[in-house]
């Protein structure tokens, strides 16, 4: 039998894993002035894939415009710059 059957088989690989989009705040100043952000407009302007399920905005850059945000997960340096620039983030 060849060695590569022998060998125990290394890894685990979780089914049940979920996979995150992130998207970054600087990522969101191309959307206008007042807008709703949600999955379905971060899958319009094309910063997240179709099949993405789950979105997480992180907290790098700056934000120079107002809007709401309606996504799944913020970390709390993006909540604080969105609200900082007169915005506002919905759970």
């Amino acid at each position: 039998m060849p060695l590569q059957r022998r060998l125990p088989k290394r890894g685990f690989t979780n089914i049940f894993k979920k996979q995150i989009a992130i998207v970054n705040v600087k990522d969101l100043d191309t959307f206008d002035i007042g807008t709703r952000i949600d999955r379905e407009a971060l899958v319009r302007a094309g910063l997240i894939g179709k099949t993405d399920k789950l979105v997480k905005i992180l907290g790098n850059g700056e934000v120079t415009k107002n809007f709401k945000v309606a996504v799944d997960k913020i970390s709390q340096s993006a909540r604080n710059k969105i609200e900082a620039a007169g915005g506002t983030v919905e759970d």
